[in-house]
């Protein structure tokens, strides 16, 4: 009976482990890049989310004290541990919700935002699909999902099993991610609102030097064609600037951007 009740014992530490790692890696995979969209079937999310589990309860076994913990409301763990997994989420999310606005502004700065508007579940114009999907697909291929099981079994050094995140850290963390957002957005979509600002200047130069030439006529194909050619030439280059960005925050989440 002793080794019945130790195997016991050892299974209820081994169950409690894994639940507990599964309510932080659960919201985080819920808005993971890739496994998160709306398009992704729920128990191909739940699948993610045990596999992530398995991975991560093992090396994260020696900061989750299972024995130590008798005092710790449950519900205080599950509060805990789910706005902890869904803070680290957001913040993954914000990336791809970057690359959804850099390219709904360089579709709006080049009169392409109404091609292709609705198609997905997220209405987003075509070179934001585009730069989303092309996102997603780089950061599978850069073993996205390897850095984050990663970045999980790190963040159990800092922030405690039952523990609550201090607020104003957690505040001025939330803030410089979105601002960071905002400004990694901007910075993509720089080079096709730049060329969309000459452009305009040069029709109304135009407009005001022939008034009788029709220059909407002769400017709308131009400003399409160079929209197209300005992705072609620069989508490389945006992708690898917001890996980079994505790459940085996994290695240090709790930096500044």
């Amino acid at each position: 009976m002793t080794g019945l009740a130790q195997l016991l014992q050892i299974s209820q530490e081994v169950f409690w482990l894994h639940a507990i790692v599964f309510l932080r890696v659960g919201p985080i995979v819920a808005l993971f890049p890739g496994f998160g969209e709306q398009t992704v079937s729920v128990r191909i999310k739940l699948v993610a989310t045990l596999a992530f589990t398995v991975i991560v309860a093992p090396s994260a076994a020696a900061d989750v004290p299972v024995t130590s913990m008798p005092g710790t409301s449950i519900w205080m763990i599950i509060l805990t541990e789910t706005g902890i997994g869904l803070m680290l989420g957001i913040g993954l999310r914000l990336f791809l919700l970057a690359l959804q606005t850099a390219g709904s502004m360089a579709a709006q700065a080049t009169s392409l935002s109404q091609i292709l508007g609705s198609a997905g579940a997220t209405p987003l114009p075509a070179m934001g699909h585009l730069l989303t999907m092309g996102g997603i697909a780089l950061a599978m291929i850069l073993d996205l999902h390897v850095h984050v099981a990663s970045m999980i079994i790190t963040t159990y050094k800092v922030f405690a099993v039952g523990a609550l995140p201090a607020a104003p850290a957690v505040s001025q963390w939330g803030i410089a991610q979105v601002s960071g957002a905002f400004s990694l957005a901007f910075r993509l979509a720089a080079p096709f609102v730049l060329i969309s600002v000459l452009y305009n200047l040069t029709l109304g130069i135009i407009n005001r030097a022939m008034p009788q030439l029709m220059v909407i006529f002769v400017g709308a194909p131009v400003i399409t064609l160079g929209g197209l050619m300005l992705l072609f030439l620069l989508a490389p280059i945006m992708l690898s600037v917001w890996a980079e960005a994505l790459q940085g925050y996994v290695i240090n989440p709790l930096g500044a951007r």
